[in-house]
């Protein structure tokens, strides 16, 4: 059968238009159908997604919009950042909880460099930036005064990790850190997976392996303000740890090795006080911390199970935060370094005390502290961990 190749050739141009058609429909309808999510969102009225949209470092930034029935996050993949968090107040009105900024030159630039991010390779202070590991001394950036904090100058705060929105609710974030990145040894490869359910609640799952042994201790560094981002003050929320010892530390903030109870302290809140209660008493360790910023020591550590390590109800709004981790130590910091430098998306300032963290974690300078527990890791294992924020009114 003899083809007539004119006819044939006019025949295939004319499909692949069809087919390029559809494609640019498709995409187009994609947009379209992104735009109507994000026009649904709460957030959106003060976040435009257009303002993440940029390239550091050859690499693609985004903002990201999980969704479910009764929570809504925008994460960006600059530093894995919350950039802002969403839930119902007592009277059912959406609430941004966790204050960040507006565009993603902003947080390039933020006096605060933490706002919302995930923290690493190390989360909290190393003393003198140095540890050892099997006989070999390594040396981290000193970016806290005399010691290293949170991985140094370029911690995980400041990359651009790889990020896939499997579903509505779930963020994937990837990065590969390379050996002796700010001093750390070895390749790690890191996964953290933040996923909103349907029980209200954040839950966020950390994973990592290396080629060499290391040291690890990820976190996440909300800023929350339970009453909403430029509510004013945070120190009239009412907070409980299940925790009834804490890390006591020197001037540097460093914990001395002592487990300190906390009963007949300003840092006991076994049973419910407000955070600005007793932060103005005379005692030692407030002034070392400029107030609040210590590690408590929670009760029922245990492997896998999740440990109930703290409660935070928001005066204003009666919204509820509730804990859940499987590490040993909570951070309680309450915002004693803000200075009004940094503009919210909201249009606040960072104004002193105006947020508060509860960072779930190994305790400080673990790599130094032999009687703490340890945050090593060796080629073969798996590092992985879960902490959970859930929400309520």
């Amino acid at each position: 059968m003899k083809i007539n190749k004119t006819f044939f050739t006019i025949l295939t141009i004319a499909s692949l238009s069809i087919v390029s058609c559809k494609q640019k429909q498709k995409e187009e309808n994609a947009v379209k159908n992104t735009d109507a999510v994000e026009s649904n969102i709460a957030g959106s009225k003060v976040l435009n997604s257009k303002d993440f949209d940029t390239v550091i470092n050859n690499k693609t930034i985004k903002l990201y919009w999980l969704k479910n029935k009764d929570l809504e996050l925008a994460i960006t993949n600059y530093g894995g950042r919350f950039v802002g968090l969403w839930t119902p107040d007592k009277d059912g009105k959406m609430t941004d909880v966790v204050v960040g900024m507006g565009n993603i030159k902003d947080f390039v630039t933020s006096s605060e460099p933490y706002f919302g991010a995930t923290i690493g390779r190390v989360g909290n202070r190393i003393a003198k930036g140095k540890f050892s590991i099997d006989g070999v001394e390594y040396s981290v950036p000193t970016n806290n005064g005399e010691n290293a904090l949170h991985g140094g100058y370029k911690g995980y705060q400041d990359v651009v990790w790889d990020a896939e929105q499997t579903n509505p609710y779930t963020l994937v974030l990837t990065y590969n850190s390379p050996d002796m990145e700010e001093g750390f040894p070895g390749n790690l490869n890191v996964k953290v997976t933040y996923t909103l359910t349907d029980a209200n609640t954040v839950n966020m799952e950390y994973e990592a392996t290396t080629d060499k042994p290391t040291v690890v201790n990820l976190t996440n560094h909300a800023f929350f303000n339970l009453n909403g981002e430029g509510s004013g003050t945070i120190l009239n929320h009412k907070v409980q740890f299940n925790a009834d010892a804490f890390t006591p530390v020197d001037e540097g903030l460093i914990p001395t090795g002592e487990l300190r109870p906390v009963a007949g302290t300003p840092f006991d809140f076994t049973t419910p006080h407000t955070i600005g209660e007793r932060i103005g008493v005379e005692n030692e360790q407030l002034t070392f911390g400029a107030g609040y910023d210590h590690n408590y020591v929670l009760r029922e550590q245990g492997g896998e199970n999740m440990i109930h390590a703290a409660t935070a109800i928001g005066d204003l709004s009666g919204i509820i935060l509730e804990v859940y981790t499987q590490e040993p130590g909570l951070q309680f910091y309450c915002g004693n370094f803000m200075k009004s430098n940094n503009t919210f998306k909201g249009g606040s300032k960072d104004d002193y005390r105006t947020a508060f963290c509860l960072e779930t974690q190994h305790y400080p300078d673990a790599p130094n502290q032999p009687e703490f527990p340890s945050i090593r890791l060796n080629p073969g294992e798996t590092y992985h961990t879960v902490s959970e924020y859930r929400f309520s009114k």
